[in-house]
């Protein structure tokens, strides 16, 4: 009903909140004037309360009368409320003006809450992102400037140092690094760029610093588009609200059309007379209202989108909470949403006297100098061991690495850099690096020279003492996640790749996933979502990529990854895991299932209240008072319900 905005430097949650408050306050200094016989302080305090705490009740109702030409219940709660003051002082029973006012103070602060779950919804997701910056430094007139990525025009050169984000899309003018971008093409292993080669916004720079020509218009930075998120959040209704929504409208009017009728009829059918006529279709118009009908959804929805927001579990919109509860089937993307997209060691082969050790140790002593990806998980690997120094490193782009340690030249990279270097690659090993590279691994092979500086003559003289495989690492959450999954009941979890067969396979054993679909294009993927949606009516879909981005699309309740997910993949899941937790799927559906669970509880309780103090009324035993309390405390009562999620 009421949603925060920026009013001065409070949020209408404060404007609401103060509005309940001084509304109370006033309603109690004019109970205790009237107790006091100082009718002249009361009805000036009165009439005070029911303008600040009525205010925005009939702001609403009238231009939804006048603008929409229907009727609400803020109009029909501020119409009882006056006809009420308007009875009471004609009958000179001061008491039913408390009864209004106590009725427009209920109503705010029924307001206030809803309001309040709003409000929290927008601070917890403003609090838990972890964005992107939203600046770039631009080369204007040879120096560096930093401005919005706003007020990037195409054709602007930016500059992009090691470690940093790269801000927009563009083509390197100048600069060499490596470019982890898992989550805009798929690949596990970061990608080598130099001049002439496309860039991606939100993909993360390597070692190497890089200038890059803006070739397109920069895209709004990620808290825009969550601030965006945020609004429609508070606008856009679920289904079971939108229905709620136009059910209202159709019964204000049943409901104006009794109050009317049984406003004029019982004097002349039943010999009421006319004061106690008024009084009872008063007393309707109040007890028939759907308020807490109204009040059973919205505030349980936002509270659950508060909730998962400070979880790191962003709802595009209460929708999205509904589906995630009868979800019965998932699909889960591979690169960057079971894997972490990182590389690390896998294996260790050495050949002959050599150990494991020795391999890792030889290769690290040279890698220690290099920025690549799989040099650094090669010296991480070998962490515990004492690492020597190495001279005359020399890193060759896309190849391999060559260095002096210990008196020895060490060759480590690819099979065809580091046969110029060796007589032959032994067999058996030849064997075994190509069934690891047929399961998706990265071979690194490693040699030793026991001349430090051969000439050319003596080039070929090293010999090979192992290979290291290096593979995308699972995510350390991922079976536990799917175990947790098939303990909720999901019936069908499969995974979708575009990797090979066997590397398919080897991740979903190691994450307990039995139904496997490898080798895939994007419009594969959607047509297995497709089928799945055939059979089990509800599914999930979990990916990162543009690539995923069709079939989240497609799914009944997309979810993307948020720190690695791309641009096209963020905007179109339904559901963003901000800090890419898989455990965080399962806590989605609990909240998604505990709020159908709510919903169903509040509009029972909302519709059993209406039916008893409907029968109340016409058998004539409450008085408006009653109406009032038994009225709006089972709004604030499902209200109050609803705000369990916030827990």
């Amino acid at each position: 009903m009421l949603y925060p905005q920026r009013l001065g430097q409070f949020t209408r949650e404060h404007a609401d909140t103060v509005a309940a408050l001084l509304c109370g306050l006033l309603l109690f200094l004019g109970w205790f004037a009237l107790h006091l016989g100082a009718l002249g302080l009361a009805f000036l305090l009165l009439p005070a309360a029911y303008v600040i705490g009525g205010y925005e009740s009939a702001r609403e109702g009238l231009t939804t009368l006048f603008k929409e030409k229907e009727l609400d219940v803020d109009l029909l709660m501020i119409v009882a409320a006056i006809g009420a003051a308007s009875l009471g002082l004609w009958r000179r029973e001061y008491h039913l003006i408390i009864d209004g006012a106590i009725l427009i103070l209920i109503f705010a602060i029924s307001g206030a809450l809803e309001g309040y779950a709003m409000a929290r919804t927008e601070r917890s997701i403003r609090s838990l992102m972890s964005l992107t910056p939203d600046t770039a430094r631009v080369l204007l007139q040879g120096k560096e400037e930093e401005i919005p990525i706003s007020q990037l025009k195409v054709g602007d050169e930016i500059v992009v140092k090691p470690g940093e984000l790269i801000p927009t899309d563009g083509i390197i003018l100048s600069g060499y690094s490596t470019l982890n971008q898992a989550a805009i093409t798929g690949e596990f292993l970061p990608v080598e760029k130099t001049v002439g080669a496309e860039v991606f916004a939100g993909t993360l720079n390597g070692y190497g610093a890089l200038q890059i020509k803006v070739h397109k218009p920069a895209q709004s930075s990620l808290i825009q588009r969550v601030i965006r998120l945020v609004e429609q959040a508070q606008t856009e209704a679920p289904p079971s609200q939108e229905f709620i929504d136009r059910f209202e409208k159709g019964y204000a009017k049943v409901i104006v059309v009794a109050g009317i009728l049984l406003a004029t009829l019982p004097p002349f059918l039943w010999g009421w007379d006319w004061e106690t006529t008024i009084y009872r279709a008063l007393t309707f118009l109040v007890v028939a209202s759907p308020c807490a009908l109204m009040a059973a959804i919205m505030p349980t929805l936002l509270s659950g989108i508060a909730n998962g927001a400070r979880q790191g579990i962003l709802f595009k919109n209460g929708a999205q909470l509904e589906k995630i509860g009868k979800v019965q089937a998932i699909a889960f993307d591979k690169t960057g949403t079971l894997t972490t997209g990182q590389v690390q060691v896998f294996q260790v082969i050495p050949v002959g006297e050599y150990t494991q050790q020795d391999v890792l140790k030889a290769a690290a002593s040279v890698e220690s100098y290099s920025e690549h990806p799989i040099g650094k998980a090669i010296v991480q690997a070998a962490g515990d061991l004492d690492l020597v120094g190495a001279i005359q490193v020399q890193a060759i782009p896309g190849q391999g690495i060559v260095g002096i340690a210990q008196e020895q030249q060490v060759i480590v990279g690819n099979a065809i850099f580091v046969q110029q270097y060796v007589t032959n690659l032994p067999e058996e090993l030849r064997k075994m690096a190509q069934s690891l590279e047929q399961e998706g691994k990265t071979v690194v092979w490693v040699a030793k020279n026991p001349t430090p500086n051969p000439s050319p003559q003596a080039k070929r003289g090293a010999d090979v003492i192992g290979v290291i495989a290096i593979a995308d690492e699972v995510r350390s959450q991922a079976a536990a996640t799917i175990t947790r999954l098939k303990q909720l009941g999901i019936e069908q979890i499969v995974m979708l790749t575009g990797d090979n067969q066997e590397t398919a396979h080897s991740v979903a054993k190691a994450v307990g996933i039995d139904r496997v679909y490898a080798q895939l294009l994007p419009e594969d993927k959607l047509d297995v979502i497709r089928r799945l949606q055939e059979k089990y009516q509800t599914v999930a879909m979990v990916g990162d990529g543009i690539n995923d981005a069709p079939a989240l699309a497609q799914a009944s309740v997309g979810i993307a990854m948020g720190v690695s997910g791309s641009d096209v993949a963020l905007e179109t899941a339904d559901i963003i895991l901000m800090a890419d937790k898989l455990e965080k799927i399962a806590v989605a559906m609990h909240l998604g299932r505990r709020s159908q669970a709510i919903v169903k509880q509040n509009i029972v309780v909302a519709l059993g209240f209406i039916m008893l103090l409907l029968v109340g009324n016409f058998l004539g035993n409450i008085n408006l008072p009653i109406g009032v309390i038994g009225h709006e405390g089972s709004t604030v009562l499902v209200t109050l319900s609803g705000l369990r999620l916030l827990k």
